[in-house]
């Protein structure tokens, strides 16, 4: 019955009911917002802010003046050093204190790709300059690690010493050694992401600061170039990588995005001939994938690639972009449990659940494009056909806040997945900053395994809350165990909470038009 009442609601066909634009709008809202007796309401705002207050604790290097997560001090400053290159900046991936560049730069591209989606919905929640801030730490690494056209610095540290150790990373005695890719050891997936990266935030900061962007896009280029022009995996030339970001999918994902996002930030057809005629030989029209992260794009990929379609002047590439937007909606029903074939399990509680290892990330990013999705449909005034039944612009982002809603509570376990958020939420977070007392409380030197001997092994909650961090989540059956060592659901990673950014404002957003349309339209709340 719930279903017939939607489709008089939103029919818009010859005999249907003619409803006012601001009814529809109040219906479509109370679709996305409606709180039955068990609901929970939760404070997106709140949720918001504590993301981009995340970033602030991975920072490395010299912490500025207005660095609001105060247990965190400076550290990592002879970060290059040995090399005779300035590596200090950047972020540190998850619970430890290597810089990988991968997952950095993918971290960089979400952030910067939730600011493009949603800046004005970000700027009204009062989050743009965190959420620039946060990009432009990242942003400036990649300036410092791309030392020439030709050169780029791949990682900074080395994980199998970096986790021999449990020291707060003011106190790091471990390798910092650098690793760089260059045209004798190519790593064209990394040169591609980092190229995507610094694309999409001189996007961002395009107004605000054009000089800024417009050093990020001539980056973007030469690394982009060098990707394409000496190709390879770049776990094959960084070899300390493959047992922590081995680059699975390979780089045809990674130079097919980067050419997409060059292509958004310039304008330049030869960015989007690349990704027309290397569409098949590139898989970009081929794989249809059931996950989008930091070494998968195309799911990524192939949502951008179909909001192209609603431009006039890409008509003459539509038997592509068709078969790329194909894709894309093998992904988008895939997370509705509606192809025919593969879809992505769910666990009972409803959460989208694609491995046992950091779940979260996945969820994040499926929550991102489906959100992103479903503007597309809602601004093309179109529907996804699905094997499984039609889908409207409105019941992709119910599924999408579902997600969003478990992240901060809505769950069997009654437990935010998102750090400090709620009143109940992990407090043995996998991460060796937080578990050590602050170093600015206490500057006494703590040795490599010393850390180990204590604070690894203490029941007590960390000392220091990470308020942002999206740990990784529960168990195929939603069970989770707040636990130190239980690294596969308590570590938490900065591409687990970029893509929420843009979510979080959209959500928010809606949900203030809701508050408004139940306060001005007290006749349309009964309708």
């Amino acid at each position: 019955m719930e279903e017939e009442k939607k489709k008089k609601l939103y029919n818009s066909t010859i005999g249907a009911p003619i409803i006012p634009r601001c009814a529809q709008l109040w219906c479509f809202l109370l679709s996305i917002f409606a709180i039955s007796a068990c609901a929970q309401a939760f404070d997106y705002a709140d949720a918001l802010k504590k993301s981009l207050l995340y970033f602030e604790s991975q920072r490395s290097g010299r912490l500025p003046y207005n660095q609001r997560v105060t247990w965190r001090d400076h550290s990592g400053l002879t970060d290059g050093l040995e090399q005779g290159v300035d590596l200090v900046g950047g972020y540190y991936d998850a619970g430890d204190h290597v810089k990988f560049g991968l997952p950095m730069a993918f971290t960089v591209t979400m952030l910067s790709w939730g600011a493009i989606e949603y800046r004005r919905q970000i700027a009204v929640a009062g989050e743009l300059e965190h959420a620039m801030e946060a990009i432009k730490w990242g942003a400036d690494y990649f300036i410092k690690a791309h030392t020439s056209p030709n050169v780029l610095w791949a990682e900074v540290g080395d994980g199998d010493t970096d986790h021999y150790c449990w020291q707060r990373p003011e106190d790091m005695t471990t390798s910092r050694q650098a690793y760089k890719i260059d045209e004798n050891n190519p790593g064209s997936d990394l040169a591609g992401e980092t190229a995507a990266a610094m694309a999409a935030a001189s996007i961002v900061f395009k107004k605000t600061n054009p000089h800024y962007s417009h050093l990020l896009l001539h980056h973007a280029q030469q690394l982009f170039e060098f990707g394409d022009k000496y190709r390879g995996k770049y776990d094959g030339s960084v070899g300390v990588v493959k047992s922590y970001y081995a680059s699975v999918s390979g780089y045809m994902d990674e130079l097919l995005w980067a050419a997409l996002w060059l292509y958004k930030a310039t304008d330049k057809d030869e960015y989007l001939k690349y990704l027309i005629d290397k569409a098949h030989c590139f898989g970009g029209i081929g794989w249809a994938i059931t996950e989008f992260s930091w070494d998968v794009k195309y799911a990524g990929l192939q949502v951008i690639a179909s909001k192209l379609l609603m431009e006039e002047k890409h008509r003459k590439h539509a038997h592509i972009l068709e078969q790329y937007k194909s894709k894309a909606e093998y992904y988008i029903c895939s997370c509705l449990n509606k192809n025919n074939g593969t879809n992505v399990e769910h666990t009972p509680g409803g959460l989208l659940y694609v491995r046992q290892w950091n779940n979260m990330q996945y969820v994040s990013t499926a929550a991102f494009l489906l959100t992103v999705y479903s503007d597309i449909l809602q601004n093309s005034n179109q529907k996804l056909k699905c094997h499984g039944g039609i889908v409207g612009h409105q019941e992709i982002l119910s599924f999408a806040k579902s997600q969003i809603d478990y992240i901060l509570g809505s769950n069997p376990m009654n437990m935010s997945y998102l750090v400090g958020h709620g009143s109940n939420y992990p407090t043995m977070v996998h991460h060796r900053g937080a578990s050590i007392v602050s170093y600015r409380e206490n500057k006494g030197f703590l040795g490599c395994t010393q850390g180990y001997d204590y604070w690894y092994s203490s029941q007590e909650p960390n000392p220091n809350v990470l308020v942002g961090a999206l740990v990784g989540g529960p168990d195929y059956q939603d069970k989770f165990v707040d636990q130190r060592d239980n690294y596969m659901q308590t570590e938490a990673c900065t591409y687990n909470t970029a893509p929420l950014v843009g979510v979080l404002a959209k959500l928010l957003q809606l949900e203030d038009q809701s508050l408004d349309l139940n306060h001005d339209s007290p006749l349309l709340a009964s309708y």
